[in-house]
């Protein structure tokens, strides 16, 4: 007699059927890759003697500093829930920021995506759905934030002790008025912040004929959408400034591994004129027009690079180390982070206690 603890006999099919679609996933990205690269990288052989005479001790520095930066991104979500009143494991919210971040930069419409699987998984490891959906929320905001503050900060610095040096503003503007409207959208949000109405009753079938599917639909969006709003408006200022912080600092590792990856190759690029090249393909990769920006932030690197000087055949191989560190290396790892999930248990849904 089978005990009540024997698998079904789907379970291996199931499991198979998984692996196949991770798989495919994989042949995709590599496809979309050769795809979005074709014709983008200069002779194989003067690349590859590129690659091999790069500075490793440079490069070392890259992937700490790489590591670093995911590092800071899992602390920015460890702290936002805390400060929400759940509590999670350090190891499953890395888990978590990794698994989402493969997603955001493998598949269209990544970044929805992720946030989606991301609430799920914050879900079943005993956060309330409502917190997921704030967690996503002010993360956007925050990495907003974060963002224009290293720009804002170091401009003002680079004014006060250079007078010679020169600025491109029209990024800086951008990231300003992308800063003033989440600053408004908070503020708003706090202003407007009230008692949550009590819960209305379910819909009798009858009564969601009348209203329609849809119309219910789009109706819960709405409303979760705005308690979403007041609750992290309601967030105390110190956990807004931490939780920005927490994002700027994630910018700026992640900019610091640019730079390592340059020196690495030899290239005397000023940090001005990298930041300025940064913050001008973090504004060029929110248009989704590939998964993860392949092939577009590529371009737009080496374009960059270029013109400020270096030779396409060692622009690429700068580019190819720093994408190798914070776009293709994360895939392998959020899959073993996806299947580290996948394996973890599910908690009930813990109360929010009390800041």
């Amino acid at each position: 007699m089978l005990s009540s603890t024997a698998e079904p006999p789907d379970a291996p099919r199931s499991w198979r059927s998984r692996r196949l679609r991770l798989a495919g996933v994989a042949v995709s990205v590599l496809v979309l890759a050769a795809i979005g690269l074709r014709g983008r990288l200069p002779d194989p052989h003067e690349f590859f003697v590129a690659l091999t005479g790069a500075h490793w001790g440079w490069v070392a520095a890259a992937v700490v500093l790489q590591v670093a930066s995911i590092g800071a991104f899992a602390c920015q979500h460890q702290y936002l829930l805390n400060a929400l009143g759940v509590r999670i494991r350090r190891r499953r919210v890395m888990a978590i920021t990794v698994a989402g971040t493969a997603i955001s930069i493998s598949v269209p419409a990544g970044a929805a995506v992720s946030a989606g699987y991301s609430i799920r998984e914050y879900e079943r490891a005993g956060a309330p759905r409502e917190i997921g959906a704030v967690s996503a929320i002010v993360n956007g905001l925050a990495s907003i934030g974060g963002l224009a503050l290293i720009y804002v900060a170091g401009g003002a610095v680079v004014v006060m002790y250079s007078s010679t040096a020169s600025l491109t503003w029209r990024p800086l503007v951008i990231v300003g008025v992308l800063a003033a409207l989440t600053f408004a959208a908070v503020a708003l949000g706090r202003r407007l912040a009230e008692p949550p109405p009590s819960p209305s009753p379910s819909p009798t079938p009858s009564t969601a004929k009348q209203r329609g599917r849809v119309a219910l639909y789009v109706h819960g969006l709405l409303v979760a959408a705005r308690e979403a709003w007041r609750a992290g408006a309601g967030l105390r200022i110190r956990d807004w400034c931490a939780v920005v912080g927490y994002a700027a600092l994630n910018w700026l590792t992640d900019l610091l591994c640019l730079v390592a990856c340059t020196r690495a190759l030899g290239l005397k690029v000023n940090l001005i004129t990298l930041a300025g090249i940064y913050l001008g393909v973090q504004i060029v990769r929110q248009v989704p027009l590939s998964p993860g920006g392949i092939g577009v932030i590529e371009t737009a690197l080496v374009a960059g690079l270029t013109t400020a000087g270096a030779t396409a055949i060692i622009a690429s191989a700068a580019v190819l180390i720093y994408r190798l560190l914070s776009c293709w290396i994360l895939l392998p790892a959020g899959g073993a982070a996806a299947l580290f999930l996948r394996r973890a248990g599910t908690r009930q849904p813990v109360p929010i206690g009390t800041r």
